[in-house]
């Protein structure tokens, strides 16, 4: 049975995101479940929402799971309104083995998880730049991504085509190739002749990569401002250019703050050596978690440094000379630009 609702108790709430509702519910800071109810995710919704949580008392916090994606409009809401938030990062396994799985329940758990501080971490706030910045760079991403599989297509169908064709495009460079392809005037009306379908697939795959290249250059002149506007002293720094920086940017979000100290900001990046110790072995192994992007960014870093940075080749010969390996080597030093990057990020 519910409570009655008391404007002058101190409440959590959870929400359990979805594409067309979220299920929200409500918990008095003693564990006592308050109410549960759905909503739909429009403004009005939102607005809807809120309304709700702040009829039962004052909302302490906010756990909502998929704050990246479904719930982010739902995120931007509470934070207008002044209401912290945190990100439930997964379900408890074993609460959900002995109550099952459902979306109500789900809601619950996200505020119980804020209310004991367990599986949570504070939300990432998306009205910045760099939020700005990480959707353009999705979008470049992708961009790339397609440019990639059409050279590939395109390559593979050269591979295959008919002598003649293919014997014309063997010895030509990539731009000579794929420029001179896209100016290739075809017959359209014998594309039931193989040769002729041939040459109209090349003609259209060669267009489709210089659209991509002009999409991707566009792109790279809006980003490009954007990571110098907001870190450019680590843009100083050897190897971290526009790509790398701006993977770090959009890692630690418009509020940089979130990350307590450097050693948590590298167990996000996946930096942070993880003990691996046994009886009379000391040793840690590879971090396998956090970050992904940004634990590659780091590592191009590193790489870069290594070939162009006479410090860090000194460090990595005397590590090498202390007995380390050229892989632990690089993870030490991983870490290392994971803590300098900390510092000029926040």
């Amino acid at each position: 049975m519910l409570s009655i609702p008391c404007v002058d108790e101190k409440v959590v709430g959870g929400i359990d995101t979805h594409k067309d509702l979220h299920f929200a519910a409500v918990v008095h800071v003693s564990g006592e479940l308050l109410g549960e109810r759905a909503f739909a995710t429009t403004r009005q919704g939102y607005r809807a929402l809120v309304k709700w949580m702040t009829s039962f008392g004052r909302v302490q916090r906010v756990g909502v799971e998929q704050t990246g994606s479904y719930g982010a409009g739902v995120v931007r809401a509470l934070a207008l309104e002044g209401i912290p938030v945190l990100e439930v990062t997964g379900p408890d396994k074993a609460e959900r083995r002995a109550r099952g799985k459902d979306d109500p329940l789900d809601a619950v758990a996200a505020a119980l998880a804020a209310l004991n501080g367990q599986r949570i971490r504070p939300a990432k706030r998306r009205d910045g730049r760099t939020e700005a910045l990480r959707v353009l760079r999705t979008t470049r991403q992708t961009a790339v991504k397609a440019r990639r599989a059409a050279l590939q297509q395109l390559r593979n169908t050269i591979v295959a085509a008919p002598d003649k064709t293919r014997d014309r495009l063997r010895r030509r460079t990539r731009m000579q190739l794929i420029r001179g392809l896209a100016a290739s005037r075809p017959d359209p009306l014998a594309f039931r002749d193989p040769d002729s379908a041939t040459q109209i697939a090349l003609r259209s795959l060669a267009r489709r990569i210089l659209e991509l290249d002009d999409e991707i250059a566009d792109l790279d002149e809006l980003i490009a401002p954007l990571v110098k506007e907001l870190a450019p002293e680590l843009l100083e720094r050897v190897g971290f250019g526009i790509e790398v920086t701006g993977q770090l940017l959009v890692t630690a979000g418009d509020n940089p703050d979130r990350l307590t100290s450097e050693a948590a900001w590298a167990m996000l990046c996946g930096t942070a050596p993880l003990p691996a110790s046994s009886g009379k072995t000391r040793r840690h192994r590879l971090n396998r978690g956090g970050d992904r992007a940004a634990n590659s960014a780091l590592h191009m870093a590193a790489i870069c440094r290594l070939r162009l940075d006479p410090r860090t080749k000194a460090y990595a010969a005397r590590r090498q000379a202390e007995g380390l390996s050229k892989r632990e080597t690089l993870r030490c030093l991983k870490r290392y630009l994971a803590r300098e990057s900390y510092h000029l990020l926040t």
